[in-house]
């Protein structure tokens, strides 16, 4: 016997965490740019694994991270990385906490231009959500604003490897979004 999904939730939400994720905070509007940092550094923490392992771990990157200051982040030297290294809490990956320093500060210099990251974030978008919805269940989500984000970042200089390249389009997508189902 298939589950029920209730009205308004997407179908992705199975377990606890991601249920609790899904109603609370996802494609939900966030202007909090310490609220917005978190979800960038824990999208990054995510890549090539489930997004509730990284919900499981989220209290732990907290204090592994210093709240997610970007500003202490920033300043992350080899001692902190290896501190890093060693704690179970987290994913322990070289590469990707390396990604999270440098992400701390191209997010330091992105509210530095901009006044805040929520004001650069939200202009692609004129500061107010998109709401897509779906015809039908099959059917997904387009987006494109993001496109003109993934371009911007696609010359910093930095190329393949620049952190924010990948990571900063899904979080424009997820703030745009107001309801994937509704």
């Amino acid at each position: 016997m298939k589950a029920t999904i209730p009205q308004g939730r997407c179908p992705w939400p199975t377990k606890p965490l991601d249920i609790e994720y899904h109603d609370k905070e996802w494609g939900r509007p966030h202007h909090d740019d310490r609220a917005l940092f978190e979800l960038l550094i824990l999208e990054g923490a995510q890549a090539g694994l489930s997004w509730t392992t990284i919900l499981a771990k989220r209290e732990n990157y907290r204090k592994a991270f210093d709240g997610f200051d970007a500003r202490k982040i920033a300043n992350y030297g080899a001692g902190k990385t290896a501190s890093l290294m060693a704690d179970a809490g987290i994913v322990r990956n070289r590469l990707k906490i390396a990604a999270t320093i440098q992400n701390a500060k191209a997010f330091l210099a992105v509210q530095k231009e901009f006044g805040s990251f929520d004001r650069y974030i939200w202009s692609f978008v004129g500061g107010k959500p998109l709401v897509n919805r779906r015809r039908g269940r099959g059917e997904g989500i387009q987006v494109h604003r993001h496109d003109d984000l993934l371009r911007l970042h696609a010359g910093d200089g930095e190329g393949e490897r620049s952190p924010n390249r990948l990571l900063l389009p899904r979080r424009v997508r997820q703030a745009e979004v107001n309801s994937a189902v509704k």
